[in-house]
């Protein structure tokens, strides 16, 4: 299952990572590199979705998109993350927070799973509002402009990533409180 076209979708979006900051090493207007970055991180993020629509539709799920699916999302975040912390556009504190959960969450997963208690970590609801508000700020960032009739995404993307900063702290807090049984049974 390593070419169908979930998985490919899911591929997309790491290979999205190397255009998105090259973007804003080409010689164009600062509005336009923002533009077309913005545009490629919505179009790419949408695969997200899509990809494990389509999973489904086609019965093409499998270990390895389950796998590569979050870890996609996880590259495509941070890297973004990484090119407005450059652009001065997120405080370095912001993306330290939100790069840091996920390899802290990551990492959680891994080893529940590895014990057999993954379902103490399974996805919550407040986990998917964090990735939304991040999936919301972060091309609010990238545009860095005026929409329709004068909303500042530069201003409504920063409050929005630092919502999603506390609900990254929310959610992590959320997790380790769910494996802190599995934990303990396991440190004595």
């Amino acid at each position: 299952m390593f070419l169908t076209i979930p998985t490919l979708l899911t591929w997309a979006r790491i290979v999205a990572i190397p255009l998105i900051v090259g973007v804003f090493y080409l010689p164009l207007a600062s509005a336009t590199r923002n533009e077309v970055a913005t545009v490629l991180f919505i179009v790419f993020a949408a695969t997200d979705w899509f990809d494990g629509y389509l999973a489904r539709k086609l019965d093409q799920t499998s270990a390895f998109g389950a796998f590569l699916d979050p870890v996609a999302d996880k590259f495509l975040v941070s890297a973004s993350l990484l090119v407005l912390v450059h652009l001065h556009r997120v405080d370095v504190f912001v993306a330290l927070i939100i790069i840091g959960r996920e390899i802290a969450i990551s990492a959680l997963r891994e080893w529940m799973a590895h014990i057999g208690a993954s379902k103490s970590v399974a996805v919550h609801m407040l986990g998917k509002l964090k990735t939304t508000v991040q999936m919301i700020a972060i091309p609010f960032l990238l545009y860095d402009g005026r929409i329709l009739d004068g909303l500042d995404t530069g201003i409504w993307g920063t409050w929005l990533i630092w919502l999603a900063a506390v609900l990254t702290v929310w959610s992590m807090v959320y997790y380790l409180q769910r494996a802190l049984p599995e934990i303990r049974a396991r440190a004595k």
